[in-house]
């Protein structure tokens, strides 16, 4: 199926089966396409590689693109709604040290007793500087902000129409410095985030009557929380064990994969309205425990996890989310995946 026929088709609410087969038939054709050498991906510090993740973010900035990530799962509303996001993000190195991405998701919701709705979520462009790498010690620090422009997506699907700005941090670390005695401990790494969310609106004020007769009008308060947004994920890289600590003989597909547990969380912190016994999400936390696996190519990388939610208020049962990333630095070296500007300030021995 074409591009344009499969975004038709899921405009149109085609079956959700129709999607993961979709999405495994265009995972064989860029195998078919690609082939599957040894990685050599985009983002590494000394000799780890920090796979591409789903729900958090390596703390690299790099050329690729991920196009599909498909998820679904059940919301944390009574009833629960029934969503499916479909969304595609690019990344793009400034400089070596610096990038800009630009994100969007259709989100398909499928409510009980309706009305269902369908649209796009709000437009989404981060920052990063990649400003400390120590390859010796496996360790990466990045900083930089990601905003969500209010009014570019669809309200009926819950883009707001507000602006909400995130300074953050990230981090990498790999354990390939531990002492040779550690073994097979040493492929571990851990990455880490965290982002204060900031909405350009402290608050909304819907009317809900008016008297006419008197002049009164009675209107709903609702605020706009600050968040502080946090999570990581702790992976044991296949490759890294073969390469750098013991090859143990595998077939080569699992030399390939990266098992990892992903977790991401949003506390509210500022401007809230505390209220017991409610599961309005933003007066808890919230959050996924995602595990998985990533087989990593090296021009593209496909992951898959489930989606677990920590509390009612996070979500309904288990989700899944799947994600086809391409590695635009290896693809096209010499264009699309070289920095515009090829300078280096990046500190570290």
């Amino acid at each position: 199926m074409c591009p344009i026929a499969f975004w038709g088709a899921v405009r149109q609410g085609i079956p959700r089966p129709f999607l993961p087969a979709t999405a495994a038939a265009l995972v064989l054709t860029v195998f078919n396409l690609v082939g599957t050498s040894p990685a050599m991906a985009h983002c590494f510090a000394g000799s780890r590689f920090f796979p591409a993740m789903l729900t958090t973010d390596d703390p690299c900035v790099a050329d690729e693109l991920s196009l599909p990530t498909i998820s679904g799962f059940k919301a944390g509303d009574i009833p629960a709604n029934r969503e499916l996001d479909i969304s595609a993000e690019f990344s793009k190195r400034i400089t070596e040290d610096f990038g800009v991405s630009i994100g969007r998701t259709y989100t398909r919701l499928w409510v009980p007793g309706g009305p269902n709705a369908s649209g796009w979520q709000n437009l989404e462009t981060t920052f990063k500087y990649q400003f400390l790498t120590w390859p010796q010690s496996e360790f990466v620090l990045s900083a930089g902000v990601s905003v969500e422009w209010g009014r570019t997506g669809n309200a009926s699907v819950g883009a707001e129409k507000f602006h909400t700005i995130t300074p953050m941090l990230w981090v990498g670390k790999g354990m390939g410095d531990l002492p040779s005695s550690f073994g097979a401990l040493r492929a571990f790494a851990v990455t880490g985030q965290v982002g204060y969310a900031i909405p350009s609106w402290r608050r909304t004020f819907t009317i809900t009557s008016i008297n006419f007769d008197t002049g009164e009008v009675d209107f709903d308060e609702e605020r706009h929380p600050h968040f502080l947004q946090y999570g990581g994920s702790i992976q044991f890289s296949m490759p890294y064990l073969k390469a750098n600590v013991i090859d143990l003989g595998l077939p080569d597909v699992f030399n390939r994969m990266v098992p990892l547990v992903e977790a991401s969380f949003r506390t509210p912190v500022a401007n809230t309205i505390q209220m017991a016994n409610t599961w309005d999400e933003n007066n808890r936390t919230i959050g996924t425990v995602n595990p998985g696996i990533i087989y990593v190519a090296d021009k593209f990388q496909i992951g898959a996890e489930a989606i677990i939610p920590i509390n009612r208020a996070s979500g309904k049962g288990i989700g899944w989310v799947a994600q086809l990333h391409f590695f635009l630095d290896d693809i096209f070296p010499a264009t699309v995946g070289r920095p515009i500007i090829p300078i280096s300030a990046r500190l570290g021995p």
